[in-house]
């Protein structure tokens, strides 16, 4: 190098210097190992300003050891929503292979009330902190924890009001029927209180199931089929936003915030310490019909295909029924049905010609589990006292010693209970999908894919045969506008027993799970051949969802986009796919440049 060339680049240095000085680092969340981290004295302050409810978590996981019996009672423990609930550390969903791992925070705000949620979210703020948020726990995607995490946990804020007229803040409308929830309820008290009172509201399937997630999320439950989305029936939300201030927000009042609140995601736009939701009139009766047609061929499961989904789309393609039909890779249709305003002997009279049909040809087909049709009053179908005492083994309970005796779920909820995901993926299925010139193709995709894994429709997460208020309700929310036209959600997946990494005998099987992925993907795959322009449910959804804003949210993402950028936009609320999470690395801590 001559010392013209020398001069010319040392020169340069002063401008090449200033230039790189300028330019902003990337924008990193504090870790326990950093220097930015909180010390002692300062979480001191954070545990004075929360009345003593800042909890140092400890994961029980960490007393698991060889032989251990207090590491075997926990793994069992694990299979009991309740006993997970109640736990700091622990999440309802294990993890997912290759994706996440249940993670515990390191410290949490076991908040009591809205001015402890803005304390620990003003702390995150000012200390740089991941917040990660936890109500129900529920989360197939790991967004109710984080590690290297403050923690808000809303367990205690479970107040259940019921109101005869309310009115929004600030709106001049006509009172109605309504209940408020605090964000640490569950769906089993919420519909213990408002059905035994005499009146309904619309919530999950899942008893045990956070309120504030399911709502964020649009929130289908096994009577959206008459009552449209959970979403859809809120009518104001108290929420703490990004810079710790605790606002109300309905459509009179932060409109912007209360409609992204609606179906736009849980734990991306604000913490929402209570909402209130309106009543509806309870239906006279709730009940199902629960049976497995097993064919003998696969000639023959193709037209027992063909059949049902006739028979669905001439007699159960209406507000009076929902949940579930899976077409399974053994050549059974398994049927779990539940119906509302029938009495037993109509629902029985409903379903007679098709089980007639499956009669008539015993050479073909076979009942491995014989039709059961059940009916109760609605005003009963929630009572913990009631379906302890009449519903067998449709139910089941706290088995921890002196749990309270209103804490029961669905069994059919149990393989839920701290499952280790392979695979999750979902699709919804336009209404035009029935039409009868359309049959033949929708019953060869499901067959099709069922030769690969198990597919299963969710009539009641489609609300295309809702009535036309729900509908026009459901537009009026952030959730995918393909809900509405669908008269199915079609759901594929596959999950193993609680599992954690490092813990011998209770290790994720990583093999099995690769297979059951390809075996997962391979079926939806069949089903997204008829549908355009694939929707999916965010809540239950595939984690690896390339094209996520469109597929969660459709058309509704930019507004979205447009409300996070105005209450958060520092990005303070980040969940996995989240409005706003493609700012950011996959773990949340670095904003991306």
């Amino acid at each position: 190098m001559n010392r013209r060339t020398l001069l010319t680049l040392t020169g340069g240095l002063p401008f090449i210097t200033a230039a790189y000085a300028q330019t902003p680092k990337p924008f990193r969340r504090n870790r326990p190992s950093d220097a930015g981290w909180p010390s002692d004295g300062q979480w001191q302050v954070l545990n004075d300003k929360v009345g003593g409810k800042l909890v140092r978590v400890r994961s029980p996981l960490a007393d698991c050891g060889p032989k251990s019996y207090a590491c075997e009672a926990l793994f069992k423990s694990l299979k009991n929503p309740y006993s997970i609930r109640d736990s700091v550390a622990l999440t309802q969903t294990t993890g997912w292979a290759n994706a996440w791992a249940s993670s515990p925070s390191v410290w949490a705000v076991a908040a009591r009330n809205a001015a402890d949620v803005a304390a620990a979210v003003d702390f995150a703020r000012q200390h740089r902190l991941r917040l990660a948020v936890k109500g129900g726990g529920h989360s197939y995607q790991g967004t109710s924890n984080s590690a290297d995490s403050l923690l808000v946990w809303t367990r205690e804020m479970d107040k259940v009001e019921l109101h005869d007229a309310f009115v929004p803040q600030g709106c001049a409308v006509a009172p109605q029927p309504a209940v408020s929830l605090g964000a640490g309820t569950i769906w089993q008290q919420a519909y213990a209180t408002v059905t035994t009172a005499g009146r309904y509201v619309q919530g999950g399937g899942c008893l045990t199931v956070g309120t504030a997630g399911l709502v964020q999320s649009g929130g289908f439950g096994s009577l959206s089929k008459r009552y449209g989305l959970a979403a859809a029936g809120l009518l104001e939300a108290e929420v703490v936003t990004a810079d710790g201030k605790i606002v109300i927000a309905n459509a009179c009042t932060n409109p912007d915030l209360f409609w992204g609140l609606k179906g736009g995601g849980g734990g991306s736009l604000g913490v929402v310490t209570r909402l209130t939701l309106r009543t509806r009139e309870l239906p006279t009766s709730i009940g199902g019909v629960f049976a497995t047609v097993k064919a003998r061929s696969d000639g023959a499961f193709r037209r027992l295909a063909q059949r049902f989904v006739a028979f669905y789309r001439e007699t159960l393609f209406d507000p009076s029924w929902g949940e579930q039909a899976r077409f399974r890779p053994d050549n059974a249709l398994e049927l779990s049905m539940v119906f509302n305003g029938l009495d037993q002997a109509q629902a029985t009279s409903a379903w007679k010609p098709f089980f007639d049909w499956v009669a008539a040809s015993p050479a073909d087909f076979e009942l491995a589990a014989p039709p059961v049709i059940i009916a109760v009053p609605a005003q009963v179908f929630w009572d913990p006292a009631f379906l302890k005492q009449n519903a067998g083994p449709l139910i089941m309970s706290d088995d921890r010693p002196g749990a309270p005796q209103q804490n029961v779920f669905w069994r059919g909820n149990l393989d839920e209970a701290g499952w280790f995901l392979h695979a999750y993926q979902s699709t919804w299925m336009p209404a035009s999908l029935l039409a009868p010139e359309r049959e033949g193709e929708l019953v060869d995709t499901l067959v099709g894919a069922s030769r690969h894994w198990s597919m299963t429709l969710h009539f009641n997460k489609g609300l295309a045969g809702a009535p036309a208020d729900e509908i026009a309700a459901a537009r009026d929310t952030a959730t995918n506008p393909a809900a509405v036209g669908a008269f199915a959600l079609a759901i594929s997946a596959a999950a193993g027993p609680p599992a954690v990494a490092g813990i011998a005998g209770h290790e994720p099987d990583l093999a099995r799970a690769a297979a059951s992925a390809m075996k997962v993907g391979a079926a939806m795959g069949e089903m997204r051949k008829l549908v355009p322009e694939p929707g999916s449910y965010v809540s239950e959804s595939n984690y690896f969802e390339a094209n996520w804003q469109r597929a969660f949210w459709g058309a509704n993402y930019a507004r979205l986009r447009a409300v996070k950028d105005k209450v958060d936009p520092e990005g303070l609320f980040f969940v996995h796919h989240g409005v706003g999470s493609e700012d950011w690395s996959p773990d949340g801590f670095t904003r991306l440049a």
